[in-house]
């Protein structure tokens, strides 16, 4: 029988290990931001207040801490957008108007976060199979979301998969350009913008 893990503070063994964890991936989302592909292990250490003993307690490498700071952001984004349409009553516009607007504010209030999601995701080189992936899952929770709001209006089985796709990856370019100023939106009118593309691609006309 192996002996129990020891306490520390109240805290256990496998506590302390996903505390650790946690900073290495903020402090990955804060480096990753800033520096994309030049992100190094020593640099997230630093930021994380780590040694590099406890990242590889926690990570292979750098690249998978890497990962774990985008997934850790989509987790929030995807998250956030169910938890509010769920919470939103009302007519079925407002409720995707809601959604777009808590989107909108956590971009405008945690840039660091949105450009990890849309703008490193692609120009880092180990994540871009990662974005991949989440494109597809994205488009599965906005196609499912669609069929939840419309019923028979929604798109259905493959195309609405598709739908989904067009609208993660629409939102992926306009938000890019928001952060980088290309996009001269306020935060309402991003959110109105992001709102009537889910419209026009989860409704059939």
């Amino acid at each position: 029988m192996s002996a129990p893990a020891r306490s520390y503070r109240g805290r256990s063994a496998l506590e302390r290990v996903e505390e650790r964890r946690q900073r290495l991936v903020e402090a990955a989302i804060t480096v990753l931001a800033v520096q994309g592909d030049r992100a190094t292990m020593t640099a997230i250490c630093h930021e994380a207040g780590l040694t590099e003993r406890y990242f590889y307690e926690s990570f292979a490498n750098r690249d998978a801490a890497l990962v774990a700071a985008l997934d850790h952001v989509s987790d929030e984004i995807a998250t956030d957008a169910v938890r509010v349409l769920q919470e939103t009553e009302g007519p079925v516009e407002d409720r995707v108007l809601a959604m777009t607007r808590a989107f909108a504010e956590w971009a405008a209030t945690r840039p660091e976060r949105a450009i990890v999601a849309v703008v490193q995701s692609s120009a880092t080189g180990p994540l871009r199979a990662r974005r991949h992936e989440l494109i597809s899952t994205f488009a599965d929770i906005a196609a499912h979301e669609a069929a939840t709001l419309y019923g028979e209006d929604a798109w259905p089985g493959d195309r609405a998969r598709v739908q989904g796709m067009v609208f993660i990856g629409g939102l992926a370019e306009l938000v890019a350009s928001w952060l980088t100023g290309e996009a001269d939106l306020d935060t309402d009118q991003l959110a109105g913008v992001v709102a009537d593309l889910f419209v026009s691609l989860g409704r059939r006309a």
